[in-house]
């Protein structure tokens, strides 16, 4: 039972709630500049390359080896530089996203956080009815004596 009560406690709390929701954001971020990449970058780069796509480049290491009929007894080996190359564009356009994004957030947050220190800085100016009503009294002993 104790065990159970220390993982619900474990389980509720901010930082892992906070988690969860971030990687299941950054998954459907990934996807989306994935698309990014694929749909809208690559087809651009294309046109610079020749129409070339990156996914087809490769290295055969080893051809694939045919029988009399045709058939493939051997799958070829090959080093497939073209993915690779295209995970690092992903990488780098997803980094520089999150750059991006993790900057204005911080730049939002920043303000937010001034604006809330002006208004500490006014609250601190301005004196309560408390201390205008001390304030007052105080006043009106000294004209007495």
């Amino acid at each position: 039972m104790k065990l159970l009560k220390e993982f619900k406690e474990f389980a509720v709390k901010g930082n892992v709630v906070d988690l969860a929701t971030a990687v299941i954001i950054g998954g459907a971020f990934g996807k989306i500049v994935s698309s990014l990449v694929a749909d809208i970058i690559m087809p651009l780069v294309g046109i610079f390359t020749g129409g070339n796509n990156f996914s087809g480049w490769k290295i055969v290491l080893r051809p694939e080896d045919t029988n009399a009929a045709g058939e493939i007894t051997k799958a070829a080996l090959s080093l497939n530089a073209g993915t690779f190359v295209q995970n690092i564009v992903d990488f780098l356009i997803i980094a520089a996203s999150v750059f991006l994004m993790v900057k204005v957030l911080l730049k939002v947050k920043s303000r937010f956080q001034r604006e809330e220190e002006k208004k500490e800085e006014v609250k601190a100016v301005e004196p309560s009815a408390e201390e205008k009503l001390l304030t007052e009294i105080r006043d009106i002993l000294k004209e007495g004596l």
